[in-house]
């Protein structure tokens, strides 16, 4: 019998526990609670990195990096994890959808080499899941630059690996100005960081240099439109400059056509969205995995032109993204209304395990949107 009035109360795990003298009531609290850990249905800390959300059938399923223990958890050890929710707090954990191959396999996707950032697309026309995700050769740093392509019959797996690919190997984006095609290439000599370059991307000529292996491709993110074309984003040019590419109609392959955008001004981790009509980017700098003030931008078109917006990041720790480096902005339908979710990931490289998520709602204000810090929040 509940005899007793006084009421303490504790949040966890999605859960208010209300004590009340050797009895324990539990009322499910729906609310997000960045940066702090987050258990699956196991209780144990979603383990997604860098990851992206597909929705499914009234399902969302979040795909990420699994990371290990230590500095050498950054390194790809286990594979691409997947959770499913269909409220976006609570996470079941799906398992291993695309496990690495052990040492000495041949394969490329071998125990030791690099995959980041996974992002999972529907094709209705061929019933498919298509994977992208940037993959680097083991040991060889992120010299690789390539994305890896995985395909599956069903959301949870398991996903086929079938090939990296440099995109768009003997074509040129379609902005690139016809003089530097035939400008000589002058990368000789040259060191590059994925920071800085040692002159203009133009003046170097790296799209010529990597014209016939296709462009390089680091960081990245996936975007299908209303029309069902689906687009591939990523870092390219030794990180300076990012490319909007078109896929096939399977979303399988790269179609040929591309275009750079942000020539110079080193943009990387990329999320795409639309809103009325306009599309919208957030990205970050190139400092490693050390946060930095967050980009905007706002276009008519996904081939642009784009104007950029600033930091859309405001308050305490802005210039930092809240200790964030983004993912993916998720758009969640509420009958009428649309809202849209910042995904960004707190990234903790001595411990790649301990990473963070940093989930906040996106506000509009005219054609810019704001992402404010809040410690607990619910949609």
């Amino acid at each position: 019998m509940m005899k007793r009035t006084n009421w303490i109360s504790c949040a966890w795990a999605g859960w208010t526990l209300f004590f009340i003298t050797g009895t324990v009531a539990c009322t499910k609290v729906k609310t997000f609670t960045p940066g702090e850990l987050w258990p699956d249905n196991h209780g144990v800390h979603i383990n997604a990195h860098g990851g992206g959300i597909l929705y499914r059938d009234g399902v969302y399923y979040w795909y990420g990096e699994h990371k290990t223990e230590g500095a050498a958890g950054n390194r790809a050890n286990v594979g691409f994890h997947c959770y499913s929710s269909r409220d976006l707090y609570q996470w079941k954990d799906e398992g291993i959808v695309l496990n690495v191959m052990p040492e000495g396999s041949g394969s490329e996707i071998e125990k030791g080499c690099i995959m980041e950032r996974p992002k999972v697309i529907y094709n209705t026309k061929t019933g498919k899941y298509v994977m992208w995700f940037h993959f680097e050769p083991k040991g060889g740093g992120y010299s690789g630059a390539r994305s890896g392509l995985a395909v599956s019959d069903r959301p949870t797996g398991p996903f086929t690996f079938i090939k990296t690919v440099r995109p768009n190997a003997g074509y040129w984006p379609v902005n690139y100005p016809d003089e530097r095609k035939e400008a000589p290439v002058r990368t000789e000599g040259q060191i590059f960081t994925g920071g800085s370059l040692p002159a203009h991307p133009d003046s170097l000529n790296l799209v010529k240099r990597d014209f016939e292996g296709g462009q390089m491709a680091r960081d990245m993110t996936l975007f299908v439109d209303d029309d069902g074309k689906a687009y591939h984003l990523y870092a390219s040019e030794e990180n300076s400059t990012l490319h909007v590419s078109l896929l096939s109609e399977d979303y399988q392959s790269h179609s040929g056509t591309c275009v750079r955008l942000f020539t110079g001004r080193f943009m990387e981790a990329p999320a795409m969205f639309k809103r009325d009509g306009n599309y919208y980017l957030i990205m970050s700098g190139c400092t490693g995995w050390a946060p930095n003030a967050g980009r905007s931008a706002v276009a008519s078109s996904v081939w642009g032109p784009w104007e950029e917006l600033g930091n859309p990041f405001v308050g305490t720790d802005a210039e930092l993204s809240f200790h964030s480096q983004s993912t993916f902005v998720l758009p969640v339908h509420r009958g009428q209304e649309t809202r849209f979710i910042y995904l960004g990931d707190r990234w903790t490289p001595q411990n790649a395990i301990d990473g963070r998520y940093i989930w906040l709602p996106v506000r509009f204000e005219k054609e810019r949107f704001v992402i404010e810090w809040k410690d607990q929040w619910h949609l």
